[in-house]
């Protein structure tokens, strides 16, 4: 076989083959669908089951903290707070390691360029962190540790204080890499681009009349400071920190009915509740999760067939229970919205836009170099040689477009909340919209707490209580 004929055939197959490996590059929305599906129709042993089975093993591995966020909230939802303990605390060791190696960051960088941002490690993002340590003193609240719930609830007040400096590093960083890297005239020129920068507008475009809050503020973690603190408190300084945290639940997320009662008890109290008390919290909805488009971006290389980048964009999901009906012998209450997680999600996504939008047009570049580069090398062989490189590195370039769509995806969409008096008799029926009821005898206590998690209007109601004195 002449020389000509068999690189033309090595470069064949050698394009081929890197293709076929870059295929299995699918992202976190498809590899995790089958979970999501179990999650949406309310089977959540289901869920849970193979949210755990991916989770285990992958400590240290790119995607082992998002396995463990996605377990440890299901296994939460099943009532198995124990075991969803055991995967929060796997996710907090690996993202504590990766903050204390920030060099590792840097060395994984290069290789997601020439494939997928996915495979950089998922670190976990702000509301991550801030989510990780609520639903964990949720978990020692439902196993009656109230004590061991303290910690957890301060070191989620930490992580929202801590998440602006997060976030202005992670800019920085990316501002660095662009201004180090030798294709940046290339990179420049795509992003100045006025039908790329039109299509990424409507791509970030939130949902009409959508409110977001100040940056890395998760009212629903600051009321259970608020619940936490006057309830379960020590003294006068817990008092106070629960009188500032309700009245910052409201400066932030609005007027609630039992969050103004709550702030109103604060101002005036002296001591611990006497009279008995319960609240109905409703965790409600999926929140928004991340999936793909894939857009084209200007040539800049001759002779390259094929230039793209896939974005990750934030897809809302409307389907959640109106409210919750709490019928008791005092007479009916109605859950009122305390907290979006939605609005929680999309400012984060829209303060990490500029990275985002950074590191993808870096890595589309530089594919779109190595690309032009294979081209040229080969079309010094001949003609022949130089279509078959073009096809080749069309198909890698198609098959490595993928975006990072890991996002939590058993997070809920917003939070209810109701407080009334204890009925005498102690039982509380819920009632949703659409007629369904279910009754609840309280467990004993002065101030309890039913939680309820409900995933769409339609699906099993998941509830479970506990106390706080």
């Amino acid at each position: 076989m002449p020389r000509a004929a068999r690189w033309q055939r090595a470069l064949l197959m050698a394009s081929l083959v890197l293709a076929g490996g870059a295929a299995g590059c699918r992202t976190y929305h498809n590899q995790s669908a089958a979970m999501r599906e179990a999650w949406i129709q309310g089977d959540f042993e289901r869920a849970a089951q193979g949210y755990q089975a991916r989770a285990d093993g992958k400590d240290g591995r790119a995607d082992g903290v998002i396995w463990s966020l996605e377990a440890g909230a299901s296994l939460r939802a099943v009532g198995d707070y124990t075991n969803s303990n055991v995967e929060f605390a796997r996710a907090a060791a690996q993202i504590e390691a990766y903050e204390q190696k920030a060099k590792v960051r840097v060395g994984n960088t290069l290789g997601a360029t020439l494939t997928t941002q996915q495979n950089l490690p998922y670190e976990g993002r702000s509301y991550d962190k801030i989510m990780l340590h609520t639903y964990r003193a949720l978990n020692y609240l439902a196993l009656g540790q109230v004590d061991a719930a303290r910690p957890e609830i301060i070191r989620a007040y930490q992580r929202q204080q801590d998440a602006v400096a997060e976030n202005a590093r992670r800019i920085e960083a990316a501002r660095e890499a662009e201004a180090n890297n030798p294709h940046r005239p290339q990179i420049e020129a795509a992003r100045n681009d006025p039908a790329l920068a039109a299509q990424l507008e409507a791509l970030n475009r939130p949902p009409e009349g959508f409110q977001f809050y100040a940056d890395y503020v998760n009212p629903f973690t600051v009321y259970l400071d608020g619940l936490y603190f006057r309830h379960a408190g020590a003294g006068g300084s817990d008092l106070e920190r629960a009188r500032k945290s309700f009245a910052r639940v409201i400066e932030t997320a609005g007027g609630n009915p039992a969050v103004a009662a709550d702030l109103k008890e604060c101002e005036s109290a002296i001591g611990p509740r006497r009279d008995a008390l319960t609240y109905v919290l409703l965790e409600n909805g999926q929140a928004a999760s991340l999936n793909q488009v894939r857009i084209d971006i200007p040539i800049i290389f001759a002779n390259v067939s094929y230039v793209g980048a896939a974005f990750p964009t934030l897809e809302y999901h409307p389907d959640r229970l109106a409210h919750l009906r709490l019928e008791t012998a005092a007479g009916p209450v109605t859950t009122a919205p305390l907290a979006s997680m939605d609005s929680v999600v999309a400012q984060e996504f829209r303060n990490e836009w500029p990275a985002i939008l950074t590191r993808t047009l870096i890595s589309a570049v530089v594919k779109g170099a190595a690309s032009y580069g294979i081209v040229s090398a080969a079309r010094q062989q001949g003609d022949a040689a130089g279509l078959l490189a073009g096809i080749g590195t069309a198909i890698l370039q198609a098959a490595v477009n993928v975006a990072d769509t890991r996002s939590w995806t058993t997070l809920p969409k917003e939070w209810q909340v109701a407080r009334f008096p204890t009925p005498p008799d102690r039982v509380v029926v819920l009632r949703t919209p659409d007629g369904r009821t279910a009754s609840v005898p309280l467990i004993d206590g002065v101030v309890n707490v039913v939680y309820v998690r409900a995933v769409t209007a339609v699906g099993p109601l998941k509830i479970g209580q506990f106390r706080l004195r």
